[in-house]
């Protein structure tokens, strides 16, 4: 019934408090009685899932049938919600979309949150504390998110629902949506990437969790959403 076509990070690296956004791109195949539930996740920490935050929450809808697209934005995390060891470093941020309270996509990207402070030297211990956040630098690995798919039952009949697969997106001249992240990819990030085996494990972890064709807009919350 839909199908995400891209995702693209905009305005990325970015400081850390400034907003999450992504352009999406989706195709609607055939006409939803339902809007499509989207929303942002935030992993303030790998060791417990209490401390993830829901940056956004929106219904989008009616859709039309047809290729669409829209920007998602978010709000960056509550820094008070999140430990202050794991404010730098290697985290994950998720975009899901659901129908009818059934998830069906999510996309995980990696973060990475660095200290930046020309008279900071790593060599001489952490960041002064309490940590400025306006020095902060957040960059997502745009190029190498995680995409899985959830097979739901779109009209609402009980349906056999097999294990979510992890699954690719269409390539799109710059963006490419692949699995998962090479080795070499994780050297582009800073030290702190060294972190990447709980946010690789924490991402998988999740996998498993759980009218009419004319120019048309849509605008709820955050996002507008346009038809092509």
């Amino acid at each position: 019934m839909v199908n995400i076509a891209n995702m693209v990070v905009l305005d990325n690296p970015a400081p850390f408090k400034n907003p999450f956004q992504f352009e999406i791109t989706f195709e609607c195949l055939q006409e939803l009685q339902e809007d499509l539930e989207w929303k942002v996740v935030y992993v303030g920490s790998a060791e417990n899932s209490d401390h993830d935050q829901m940056l956004d929450e929106i219904l989008v809808g009616p859709v039309p049938v047809g290729v669409n697209k829209f920007i998602l934005q978010a709000e960056a995390p509550n820094v008070t919600g999140i430990p202050a060891k794991d404010l730098l470093g290697v985290t994950v941020v998720l975009v899901t979309c659901s129908y009818k309270e059934k998830e069906f996509v999510r996309v995980g990207y990696y973060v990475n949150n660095e200290y930046i402070d020309p008279t900071y030297d790593p060599e001489n211990g952490p960041p002064p504390s309490p940590l400025d956040m306006t020095k902060v630098v957040r960059t997502i690995l745009a190029d190498k998110p995680r995409v899985t798919r959830f097979p739901i039952s779109w009209t609402g009949e009980e349906e056999p629902t097999p294990p979510p697969q992890p699954d690719t997106i269409d390539d799109d001249e710059n963006d490419v949506l692949p699995d998962d992240m090479d080795d070499d990819d994780d050297e582009e990030m800073d030290d702190d990437m060294d972190d990447e085996n709980e946010s690789d494990k924490l991402l998988t972890t999740m996998d498993m969790e759980d009218n009419n064709n004319n120019n048309k807009a849509i605008s709820q919350g955050n996002i507008i959403v346009s038809n092509e």
